[in-house]
């Protein structure tokens, strides 16, 4: 059945009684999508991970980074400092062997957002 009609209906019903005049943003141009810049394959599994306040897991190992490397400017004890730079180490292989199976460090998305993305991370 083509519900085409129907919904066309709808719609002018719902704008004579001005259901639509009083929304919000009304006049101004649409946000640009932040994720326009991702291959489509990747936009939508993106989106449902920030709505659920979930970071990919390249991020997530960015973000341990960062981590680490906040305690390794604090840390004074040789022994500890070591073993929070074998533990950042780690990490880095694991994120850049993530990333080159990934091949996002190939992307165009990824290299116009990286600079963003460290800055963020605090790189």
């Amino acid at each position: 059945m083509d519900y085409g009609h129907l919904i066309e209906e709808k719609i002018k019903q719902s704008m004579k009684k001005g259901d639509f005049d009083n929304l919000p943003g009304k006049g101004k141009p649409l946000s640009k999508d932040e994720f326009a810049h991702l291959p489509p394959e990747l936009r939508n599994s993106y989106r449902i991970l920030k709505n659920a306040n979930m970071l990919p897991e390249e991020m997530i190992l960015k973000k341990e980074m960062v981590e680490i490397e906040d305690l390794l400017a604090e840390v004074t004890d040789p022994q500890l400092s070591a073993h929070y730079k074998k533990e950042w180490k780690e990490k880095k292989l694991r994120f850049d062997m993530m990333m080159e199976k990934r091949k996002l460090n190939q992307s165009g998305a990824f290299k116009q957002y990286q600079s963003k993305i460290d800055r963020r991370f605090g790189f």
